[in-house]
């Protein structure tokens, strides 16, 4: 699925002409797109819905494997690949590491290391907001959150950043390297379990050791469910940050009348990320599911276990629910986005990406007066995802 650098003409056709469309992913997977706002709201939240992949047909189950997000297999037993029992279980262990205390705990570091980077870029004049910010800003506030050391974090961004350009491939580029992982991936989750090896026996305050600590009386997370929670929070958690930055820095600088109201009335900061998780958020699409039973949706049957892509994309941008949905507002309130997703599986990071990106925003226009596009914005190239929805790279100009 290729809707392009804009996808929301082509969204705006599909919700009237063909509200549930058939698409062909790359290497085999295949699915069902559903793109009004009712219809996808309704969905996340239906117990109809699985996230298991082994609830698909076996040859799409064969497509999807080695893909970290939509294979049971390896490091894949998360929170966005189990249902009912198994991912309450999941969540509630996982929820008591991922308290609004824990993340309310890192302001003050967010803070440090927003204005570390800030410093650094102020008297340049021109800065990747995307390269050269958002992503040393997410992935180092991961590592902070996970307890992993200083001493480790500049070759932990390496690989991580290895990672990104390997899922930033096409499915047939993928394909051509045998879908080999990353040497930066084998390596970083061969960290991770080191990691996690070395606070069993030298405990200290990240929330790795939360994790590990985590228990609901005689229950806790197994060795693979504790790994592929830290693979999850590092896949998906900091993506979201890096997306939302690049994603609204760029809507801002796209609609400057926006930009100069929210320069003029920071407390309007908090209404203007909700508009730009609505009007570009960090997911193009949930996570695939799966029906239980068949369904109907939207006058289409669905037979059982024929895979589903939710576009929070377009559902954000359904005209039946929003007023002027494509006109960017920074002071749009009673926002009902679902860029977070909905239901039991809402996304567990938001507060993080929200505090991450309230902070990152305060920083980005106080200290960068002028602010304006280096390139020209047809120059601007999109990640080839099925899932992300975000900028390669966003280079800016700035009075120094």
């Amino acid at each position: 699925m290729d809707f392009g650098a804009d996808p929301h003409s082509k969204y705006a056709w599909l919700r009237e002409e063909e509200p549930i469309l058939q698409i062909m992913e790359g290497q085999g997977l295949y699915g069902l797109l559903v793109t009004r706002y009712e219809d996808v709201r309704m969905l996340l939240t239906d117990p109809r819905m699985s996230k298991d992949p082994r609830n698909a047909p076996l040859d799409w189950q064969e497509a999807g494997k080695g893909r970290p997000l939509e294979d049971r297999t390896g490091l894949g037993t998360h929170l966005l690949t189990t249902d009912g029992p198994e991912h309450t279980r999941l969540r509630r262990l996982v929820s008591t590491a991922f308290t609004a205390r824990r993340v309310e705990g890192l302001r003050v570091q967010v803070q440090q290391i927003t204005d570390g980077l800030l410093d650094e870029i102020v008297p340049r004049g021109r800065v990747d907001v995307v390269t050269e910010f958002a992503f040393p800003l997410a992935i180092t506030v991961i590592c902070e959150l996970l307890g992993v050391p200083s001493a480790d974090q500049d070759v932990f961004r390496r690989w991580t950043k290895d990672f990104r350009q390997w899922t930033n491939k096409t499915d047939t580029e993928q394909a051509d390297s045998g879908n080999a992982r990353p040497v930066g991936l084998r390596d970083l989750l061969g960290y991770l379990t080191d990691l996690v090896a070395k606070r069993r026996s030298e405990p200290a305050d990240g929330l790795v050791d939360a994790l590990i600590a985590a228990r609901d009386d005689d229950d806790r997370l197994n060795e693979t469910e504790l790994l592929s929670m830290m693979s999850l929070l590092l896949i998906g958690g900091f993506e979201t940050t890096v997306n939302l930055i690049g994603n609204g820095t760029l809507a801002l600088l796209r609609n400057p009348d926006q930009l100069a109201l929210l320069r003029e009335q920071p407390h309007l900061v908090d209404l203007a990320l909700e508009e730009m998780l609505r009007y570009d958020g960090s997911f193009e699409t949930a996570t695939w599911r799966f029906p239980l039973e068949p369904i109907e949706i939207a006058g289409t049957h669905i037979d059982k276990g024929h895979p589903l892509l939710l576009s929070l994309a377009s559902a954000n941008r359904d005209q039946a629910k929003f007023v002027e949905p494509d006109r960017f507002d920074v002071t749009r309130s009673g926002n009902g986005h679902m860029a977070f997703g909905r239901g039991a599986h809402f996304c567990l990071g938001a507060p993080l990406a929200r505090l991450e990106g309230r902070i990152a925003f305060d920083g980005l226009l106080r200290r960068l007066p002028g602010l304006a596009l280096a390139v020209p914005p047809e120059q601007l190239r999109w990640q080839r995802s099925l899932t992300l929805r975000g900028l390669d790279s966003l280079p800016v100009t700035f009075d120094a």
